[in-house]
C-alpha cells in the first residue's frame, strides 16, 4: 500500500501489540493506532477502525496471537476459547474473520499442553495468515489482467483495494496491475454509502496510487451502465456461498442487476479464504445489520476545518441498516482469486475452496 510514496500493511504485530491504519479518519488524516490486546482488538473490528475482508481476517487471527500470548499458564486453553469467541462475535458476514482465527487455533491445538510451543505456533500461524492474504491479493492482480485491457472503464462498490485487506485488494488489485503495466484504466467509484467506504477509502486509496478516477452518486451507476461509459464490473466480496452466490457491501446486487441489463461483465475478485465451503448458497450467509444512526449521520470535513457528524434526516425519521447483500450466481461472470478465474458454481469453487 502507497501512503505519500511510503509502503505500509494495514496491520502488522509490533512486539506484541497489534498496529492498524485507524480507517475511520481517512481521507482526512492518515493515522496509525496500536492495540495492546486482544480485546481492544476486537473492538477495532467492530467499531470499524479496521474493516474489509482480509484485513479482518488477518486482524482476527493476529488478534487470537495476542490472546496466546496473554493467556495464563493456569486455565490457558479455556482464556483461549473465551478470545476465539469474543473475537467471532465482532462481525457475523466476512468468512476470511473465521478462517484467519480457526487457523491459529488449530495452531494452538496441535501443541497441546506445551504452553511455551503454542505461544510459538500462534505466532507463527498469525503471521502466515497475513502473509497469505497479501501474496493471495497480489495473484489476484496478475490473474485479473486478463479483464482489464488498456483503455477499460471500471466500475466498483465499496472497498475491495488495500484497506480491505493485508495489501494489494482483490477488486483494486488488477486495476493496480494494469496500471503499473502501463494501461490506461479509470475507476468510477459508487461512493457506498451509509459509510461511503468508496468516497472516502477507495478513491484516496487510487490517488495515493495516481490512478484515474471519479466519485459518483451509488444511484448513477444504472446510468453509467446503459449510457456506454462502463466497460467492467470488479467488485470484493465478504463471503461466497460454495454454489457462487456472493455477499458482498449492500448495493452490489443493485450493480450486478444493472450489469446484466446492459450485458457488462461482473466480475467478483476474492481470496479462496472468502470461500465458506460449508454455506451452500447465498440465504445461509448472515447479513449484518449495523446501527440505524449509520443511515441518519455521516461525517466529513467542515469549511472551518473540523471533522464532524452531522444529521441528515428528519430527528424523528428512524433507519434501518443491512450492511450486505447477496448477489446470486447467475449474475456473476466469474470469480478472480489467487489459483485463477473461476466460474461462479459449485463446479468451479469446490476445487479451490480453503476448508
Amino acid at each position: 500500500m502507497n501512503v505519500d510514496g511510503k509502503h505500509y500493511r494495514t496491520v502488522w504485530l509490533d512486539g506484541d501489540q497489534l498496529a492498524l491504519i485507524n480507517q475511520p479518519l481517512l481521507p482526512h488524516r492518515f493515522e496509525i493506532v496500536m492495540m495492546p490486546t486482544y480485546r481492544e482488538t476486537a473492538e477495532a473490528i467492530t467499531t470499524m477502525i479496521t474493516r474489509g475482508a482480509g484485513a479482518i481476517g488477518a486482524t482476527g487471527a493476529l488478534g487470537m496471537v495476542q490472546a496466546v500470548l496473554e493467556a495464563p499458564e493456569r486455565g490457558f486453553h479455556d482464556f483461549i476459547a473465551t478470545a476465539a469467541t469474543t473475537m467471532r462475535d465482532t462481525r457475523p458476514t466476512a468468512q476470511n474473520l473465521f478462517y484467519g482465527i480457526n487457523q491459529v487455533l488449530r495452531a494452538v491445538e496441535a501443541c497441546g499442553d506445551d504452553i511455551a510451543a503454542a505461544r510459538e505456533a500462534a505466532r507463527a500461524a498469525g503471521q502466515e495468515v497475513a502473509d497469505d492474504d497479501a501474496v493471495c491479493c497480489e495473484a489476484i492482480g496478475q490473474h485479473g489482467l486478463a479483464v482489464v485491457p488498456d483503455g477499460s472503464r471500471v466500475s466498483t462498490h465499496c472497498n475491495a483495494g488495500w484497506l480491505a485487506f493485508v495489501d494489494w485488494g482483490s477488486a483494486l488489485s488488477p486495476i493496480y496491475a494494469a496500471h503499473r503495466a502501463g494501461r490506461k484504466v479509470h475507476v468510477w467509484v459508487d461512493e457506498t454509502r451509509p459509510r461511503s467506504q468508496g468516497a472516502r477509502l477507495t478513491a484516496w486509496e487510487l490517488g495515493q496510487e495516481g490512478v484515474s478516477h471519479a466519485v459518483i452518486a451509488d444511484n448513477a451507476t444504472g446510468h453509467m451502465m446503459r449510457t456506454g461509459q462502463v466497460d467492467l464490473v470488479i467488485v470484493g466480496s465478504d463471503r461466497i456461498a460454495i454454489n457462487g452466490d456472493v455477499a458482498n457491501k449492500i448495493g452490489t446486487y443493485t450493480s450486478a442487476l444493472a450489469a446484466k441489463a446492459n450485458g457488462i461483465p461482473f466480475y467478483v475478485a476474492a481470496p479462496t479464504t472468502t470461500i465458506d465451503p460449508h454455506c451452500d448458497h447465498g440465504d445461509d450467509i448472515p447479513i449484518e445489520c449495523r446501527d440505524h444512526d449509520e443511515v441518519r449521520w455521516t461525517w466529513g470535513w467542515s469549511d472551518e476545518g473540523s471533522f464532524m457528524r452531522v444529521r441528515t434526516t428528519p430527528e424523528g425519521s428512524p433507519g434501518h441498516n443491512p450492511a450486505f447483500d447477496v448477489t446470486p450466481a447467475e449474475l456473476v461472470t466469474g470469480i478472480i482469486t489467487e489459483k485463477g478465474i473461476v466460474q461462479a458454481s459449485r463446479a468451479g469453487l469446490e476445487p479451490v475452496a480453503r476448508r
